[in-house]
């Protein structure tokens, strides 16, 4: 075994050791990055410089400001008001609840971006409505926490923003304008699902459907809405960075929480601050550690090594494109989110690339694949949250959302299979010129 080798195992191996030890995996990362180092004799004062260029991104200014716009307009009163415009949408379907709960989390995610926060303030709405209805409770935890990855695709998503800085020279912009189809389609695979079993177990439809009560709601909760178009349309149009339109929005989230929903105090931003910073200080931390890690494995060619393993089990682009998907999901089982994109994306996007999916659809699938990740045991952070909302037990809800995994799992290969859901928007605004897909590489 040549030393470059063995230092690979010790990266890899020791990292996750500490994993099914259950290590925090900033912990986890820090210290297999050191074992690594400590090996092949390169001084420690490597991991604090690489540490420090890790953070040392202005497009990472964006994360706080993303992170402290969902948590204020999240806790601002807009939750009742999102239900409600859900409600004189889709309402009206068989299943109606399952349907608003879902479109609820589409317009939710925008403003939150977070699958987390979706699950802990919506939930704890929709799913007592819906047993109150006559609505299962597993199915209902189901629904709520299936839907709320929506809201890491619809923009503005942090993810997103960490995912870009990671692949470096892939435009914020682009992957907003990304999210908007992908989002739809999952939301859509998800109702039809919904719709299904509810037709099956006879749940109730909600009033019939009123353009007089859709436009009034539509008029309530425009405030919320607008808080999306400050930071896409700033963005897209060239206004601002990313970074001033997510301070802008910051602003305007606090004017709309305190003043025009009243859902918030002034004592509870001061709360709502302390939530930011406790999110805020893990990101950083896992940003920071991943960075030394991601240093590690480009020192070993590992995502050469990794690039010539999977292409080595085939040469068929669609059989590739299966084997990350799948590649994603098991570490979603066994990771959180921002490690994933963090550590992943160095190995994975150049072999996404080579069979001809675009940096800005990979990053869709990424955050698909992850957000997947987040509803499977047992490091699933949202099925957590979920469960314990409904005071469930965790085997109940898995078994509940066998369902919405398998609509999942549809929505994510007409993403990986069909560029157009993820690129036709971005490409509309000259944002992206390539992308042909992996059925034309095949060509």
């Amino acid at each position: 075994m040549t030393a470059n080798t063995m230092a690979i195992a010790v990266l890899l191996v020791s990292f996750f050791v500490m994993i099914l030890l259950r290590f925090p995996i900033a912990y986890a990362v820090a210290l297999s990055s050191i074992f690594c180092l400590t090996y092949q004799g390169i001084p420690l004062n490597t991991v604090a410089q690489q540490m420090v260029k890790g953070i040392s991104s202005f497009s990472l200014m964006a994360v706080p400001f993303f992170i402290t716009m969902g948590v204020l307009m999240g806790t601002g009163g807009i939750s009742e008001k999102l239900l409600d415009l859900a409600d004189a949408c889709v309402g009206w379907m068989t299943g109606g609840l399952a349907m608003v709960n879902i479109v609820a989390s589409y317009f939710f995610g925008g403003i939150s971006g977070s699958a987390s926060a979706d699950t802990a303030s919506l939930g704890s709405l929709e799913i007592p409505m819906m047993v109150d209805r006559g609505y299962d409770v597993d199915f209902a935890t189901a629904v709520t926490i299936a839907s709320s990855v929506e809201g890491m695709l619809v923009p503005p998503s942090h993810n997103m923003v960490i995912y870009a800085t990671t692949a470096g020279g892939i435009s914020i912009g682009a992957l907003f304008l990304a999210g908007y189809l992908p989002g739809a389609v999952l939301a859509i695979s998800l109702m039809i699902g919904s719709y299904i079993i509810s037709l099956e177990r006879h749940y109730p439809k909600g009033e019939p459907f009123s353009v007089k009560i859709l436009f009034r709601q539509l008029t309530t909760s425009l405030w919320a809405l607008l808080s999306i178009l400050i930071v896409v349309v700033g963005v897209v149009a060239g206004i601002f960075t990313a970074t001033e339109s997510a301070a802008i929005a910051v602003i305007y989230s606090l004017f709309v929480s305190l003043y025009i929903y009243k859902g918030v105090t002034w004592k509870g931003v001061w709360k709502c601050l302390n939530s930011c910073i406790d999110t805020l200080s893990i990101v950083l931390i896992l940003i920071s550690t991943s960075s030394v890690f991601g240093y590690c494995l480009t020192r070993l060619h590992v995502p050469d090594l990794a690039a010539n393993l999977i292409t080595g089990v085939s040469d068929n682009p669609v059989v590739i494109a299966i084997l990350l998907n799948i590649i994603l999901l098991v570490l979603g089982c066994i990771m959180d989110m921002a490690p994933i994109i963090l550590i992943s994306t160095p190995i994975l996007l150049p072999i996404a690339q080579s069979i001809g999916i675009d940096p800005v659809q990979y990053g869709i699938l990424l955050v698909l694949n992850c957000g997947i990740g987040l509803l499977t045991p047992p490091v699933g952070a949202v099925l957590f949250i979920g469960s314990a909302i409904a005071h469930r037990p965790i085997e109940k809800v898995v078994v509940a959302m066998v369902p919405f995994y398998a609509m999942m799992v549809i929505a994510l290969l007409c993403i990986t299979f069909i560029p157009e859901v993820s690129l036709c928007i971005p490409k509309l605004f000259g944002y992206v010129q390539t992308g042909a897909g992996i059925l034309a590489s095949m060509g």
